[in-house]
């Protein structure tokens, strides 16, 4: 899809039963790659969505999130150095319903 961005996003939140909600909440918007670690080929307005959604389940004083934007999810193929299980990065696939 055009205007995709790839995202990394990491979260280190304080309480458990919060911490499932971000997870579950996650897993709607890309893949998990480790413990509290997605990466996510988002659009402009599902970027948002995602901040707002997260804006009303995190603390902020308490908890953090951060979402690192790598470019273009077409365009740009991450440098990553992976040790043990292998790094892929996300790419648009049909799916078949």
């Amino acid at each position: 899809m055009r205007g995709e961005h790839l995202y990394i996003v990491v979260y280190d939140i304080s309480s458990p039963k919060r911490w499932r909600r971000v997870f579950r909440l996650m897993e709607g918007f890309g893949e998990w790659l480790q413990l509290s670690v997605f990466q996510c080929r988002l659009s402009a307005q599902r970027h948002a969505e995602l901040i707002a959604l997260l804006d009303g389940i995190i603390h902020h004083d308490d908890d953090h999130v951060i979402l690192m934007d790598l470019g273009p999810a077409d365009q740009v193929t991450p440098r990553v150095v992976s040790l043990g299980k292998d790094y892929t990065p996300l790419e648009r696939k049909p799916v078949v319903v």
